[in-house]
């Protein structure tokens, strides 16, 4: 795959990277991911992707953009406040890198189109707060065998994984087999977080979206990573696929 030289200057230094250069920028420009959710997480993680030069990043999101979002969700400006927010998103990354393609589906993802829009994915993020849709984007991108790297965060503290039971990793199920009872995991509305903490997990999660298209270092698939920004402490635990898993265990 070949690059303008104006492409060329653009990821000049991606390319010098001995890990990643020209191969796997290239990757990058043949990739195509799928962000699910253009909030606190999917914000910096869409603006990273775009600006690493992913060439085909699709969104979902059916919200629009509100206030209280513009502490976190720095792909906003306070004009956009009541704007869609697909397409407040779809035309700052269009303005950041005009080489990707930006395809938007301002909708609620659900049983009836999450399967469509997960296939043919080279990699999903899913950045969004409802154990719900995580659930479903899991059962998705496990049954089209794509890898899924999921964030969240609350108050202080964020984590974050690469789940491909495909590649001998968990799922999210695997992990996670049920959700928290209700009113132990407060959304941001009700428990609040810092503005910044999404910021890093955000970026940790594009950080991670570009090791794994250009085959670079070592990602997360089989580890859990938290970061506690409170006490400026990461941990990372290893996590298995259980054999039990209604979603990847043998019985599926």
């Amino acid at each position: 795959m070949s690059f303008s030289p104006e492409e060329l200057d653009r990821y000049a230094r991606h390319i010098v990277l001995r890990e990643l250069g020209g191969p796997g920028q290239a990757r990058l420009k043949a990739a195509s991911v799928l962000v699910v959710g253009a909030g606190g997480l999917g914000a910096p993680a869409l603006l990273y992707l775009a600006a690493a030069g992913v060439g085909h990043i699709s969104l979902v999101d059916d919200d629009t953009v509100s206030l209280s979002n513009l502490q976190r969700q720095v792909i906003y400006v306070s004009a956009d406040a009541g704007r869609p927010k697909a397409e407040a998103a779809a035309e700052r990354l269009s303005a950041l890198n005009p080489h990707t393609v930006i395809e938007t589906h301002a909708l609620h993802l659900g049983p009836d189109n999450v399967h469509e829009l997960v296939a043919g994915r080279d990699l999903v993020l899913d950045g969004t707060d409802s154990f719900a849709t995580r659930y479903l984007v899991n059962e998705a991108a496990v049954a089209a065998r794509v890898p899924l790297i999921s964030g969240a965060l609350s108050q202080w503290e964020g984590q974050i994984s690469l789940f491909a039971p495909h590649l001998g990793a968990p799922c999210y199920a695997c992990v996670f087999p049920r959700p928290p009872a209700p009113g132990l995991a407060p959304d941001c509305a009700e428990a609040g977080v810092l503005g910044a903490l999404a910021g890093v997990i955000g970026a940790m999660m594009a950080a991670e979206a570009v090791k794994h298209i250009a085959s670079a270092g070592q990602g997360l698939a089989g580890s859990l990573m938290i970061y506690d920004c409170l006490y400026a402490e990461t941990r990372k635990m290893r996590v298995a696929r259980r054999e039990d898993c209604p979603v990847c265990g043998a019985g599926r």
